[in-house]
């Protein structure tokens, strides 16, 4: 796969998981603090859950790990 993509993804996805972190433990909403509640907040919020899915393709990529020697 892509590098960069696989980077970008995975920058994406800590940032999403940080910020669910946040909400939790302090009831703060930095992407709301950052960008509103509108129509922003929601693309960034779409753009996490995209960078989860494709997340989700590195489970495929661990299961390939080669042996030898």
């Amino acid at each position: 796969m892509n590098k960069t993509l696989d980077i970008l993804a995975l920058t994406i996805g800590i940032v999403g998981a940080l910020n669910w972190g946040l909400i939790g433990f302090f009831n703060f909403n930095l992407v709301q603090f950052i960008f509103g509640a509108g129509g922003l907040a929601r693309i960034i919020y779409a753009l996490v859950g995209i960078c989860a899915v494709y997340l989700l393709t590195f489970y495929g990529k661990t299961g390939k790990v080669s042996y030898e020697q």
